[in-house]
């Protein structure tokens, strides 16, 4: 396999490429490399390669003919890859893809990029190694050279040693172990001494897959799973964002379609819908917010049906989702009794339909944000009847999550919708 390095620095290369297995497979021919320098296409004595970018700014921007110049030196292009962080994100997956062609080019961009008539003049992929900032896109491609040329047949040596490491088949690699047995009073595991290969396998594949759900589960939904990988995702013993997660309906006070503070009806459809999304996702529990006595009878009614009468005979799933629903004359109620639960106070996070347009606003909460929380402190998620909170519940809040179509003009859904969707956003299981 041939590859072409576009670069201003081809000196960057020599190092890293003259080392190790990469070394060991250019004597023997599996891979070549072909360092291209746009300076030495570059008119004027000078040698110069950029000029300042049309518009102003800082900074200094790559000339285009001795970068054309440079590819038209490369006798076989074959694909043309650029360095760039607005390109699709690398992965093992394009490292296979790369690895069945002959011929790759790699253009490296320094200062402020690239003049972008480059990617009309040829077929140029734009890729990108992930969301951090580099000098240039020398290490990137070095990065993307190495994990492309050990897939070349006969690189690795032990043809199974590529295909067990991480991220390989979409997993997380399981740990490792060798002599000694105990190292300061830590052993290696029972299972990988008692000889029985089968055994071995298994406790690998659910070391792998333990891994990669604690560590990267976003990998969980980009890989084939086996009904038996399932099983073992579902039998760890998993720390659930979940179990951190409140959520609150609140009923008063909120807003009328004229903007006044009104008490909206208590619905038995929400309490429902709601309590199994709570349910079905692990949430810490759902208060019903009202404090209106007729309305608080009514979900006495409702609950002590299906939580302790017949509905629970009749409906025990039911009974289960329900069991989970208190009911609280206001938010700072909801507080203490997780307060009690816990022994925290809890983030509050207020949800709406619509952005808040004001100058000063602070910036809406990411589903990121509540993540992040999750992970340490019990989080109390607060929706709206009627047509959403009232500024004294926005304002006692910590945030205000963005809305779930905030790039659209049309943001009415039911309230049951909302929940459901909002809590899958911040719980789902990526597999």
């Amino acid at each position: 396999m041939q590859f072409n390095l576009v670069s201003l620095f081809p000196e960057f290369f020599d190092s890293p490429l003259g080392a190790g297995l990469m070394a060991r497979a250019q004597d023997s021919g599996l891979v070549s490399f072909n360092r291209v320098n746009p300076r030495d296409f570059s008119p004027d004595r000078h040698r110069t390669v950029d000029d300042r970018p049309y518009g102003g700014g800082p900074g200094m921007v790559m000339m285009l003919d001795p970068l054309v110049q440079a590819l038209e030196s490369i006798g076989q292009r074959g694909r043309i890859i650029m360095l760039s962080p607005r390109g699709r994100v690398f992965d093992q997956s394009m490292a296979r893809e790369l690895a069945r062609e002959e011929d790759l080019t790699f253009v490296c961009g320094r200062y402020e990029g690239i003049d972008e008539r480059l990617l009309d003049i040829y077929p140029v992929e734009l890729v990108s190694m992930g969301d951090y900032v580099l000098n240039g896109g020398e290490a990137a491609a070095l990065c993307m050279v190495e994990s492309v040329a050990r897939l070349v047949p006969g690189f690795m040596g032990h043809e199974d040693s590529g295909e067990e490491e991480s991220h390989s088949a979409g997993l997380l690699e399981y740990p490792h172990y060798t002599r000694p047995e105990t190292y300061e009073g830590l052993a290696v595991p029972e299972v990988l001494q008692c000889g029985d290969h089968g055994r071995i396998a298994a406790w690998r594949r659910e070391q792998a897959l333990e891994q990669t759900l604690h560590r990267r589960p976003d990998l969980l939904d980009k890989t084939s799973l086996t009904q038996e990988d399932i099983d073992v995702l579902c039998g760890l013993d998993r720390t659930t964002l979940g179990r951190n997660l409140y959520i609150a309906l609140t009923h008063y006070p909120v807003l009328n379609k004229f903007g006044e503070k009104v008490a909206v009806s208590l619905t038995n459809l929400d309490v429902h819908d709601i309590s199994r999304v709570s349910r079905s996702y692990n949430a810490g529990g759902f208060y019903a917010v009202t404090p209106i006595e007729d309305q608080k009878a009514l979900a006495k009614s409702l609950l002590d049906h299906w939580v302790g009468g017949a509905g629970s005979k009749a409906n025990p799933d039911r009974a289960e989702a329900l069991s989970l629903v208190r009911v609280v004359d206001d938010i700072a109620s909801a507080v203490l009794d997780i307060e009690r639960r816990t022994g925290q106070s809890p983030v509050l996070a207020a949800t709406s339909a619509q952005l808040d347009r004001r100058k000063k606003a602070p910036a809406p909460l990411r589903y990121q944000d509540v993540r992040n929380w999750l992970k340490e402190k019990p989080v109390l998620l607060i929706f709206g009847t009627g047509h959403g909170l009232a500024e004294d519940v926005v304002d006692m809040a910590d945030g205000v999550l963005r809305p779930i179509r905030y790039l659209d003009e049309y943001n009415h859904l039911s309230v049951r919708s909302a929940v459901t969707i909002t809590v899958d956003r911040l719980l789902a299981d990526v597999f």
